[in-house]
């Protein structure tokens, strides 16, 4: 049952992480579910850890300027993939006909 919840949660996670909103976020604990079952899931949670840690880490040491290129680049890769997804779906009825959008 927990590694069946956790799968969903993955699933729906992965599917999430270009849209705007917690996709990562759902996959790690996705992840934390399946790790109180299994061991390559644990594995590969402590992967995970590892890894944000030492990015969060790195990306602490640079200079303003870094922090906020990247900052930039994530913003503009997040807004590019919202104006695909729009552009691919349709902009839904409930967005305000003032918002810059085509339709």
């Amino acid at each position: 049952m927990v590694g069946a919840l956790g799968g969903i949660v993955v699933a729906f996670g992965l599917v999430t992480i270009p849209l705007p909103g917690p996709g990562w976020l759902t996959v790690i604990a996705g992840l934390f579910l399946l790790a109180t079952e299994f061991a390559w899931a644990e594995r590969l949670l402590d992967f995970t850890r590892r890894h944000v840690r030492a990015w969060t880490e790195w990306l602490g040491r640079q200079r303003a300027w870094v922090r906020v290129a990247v900052a930039l680049a994530t913003a503009a890769f997040v807004y590019g993939v919202l104006v695909v997804v729009l552009h691919l779906m349709g902009v839904p009825d409930w967005v305000p006909g003032w918002v810059p959008l085509w339709r």
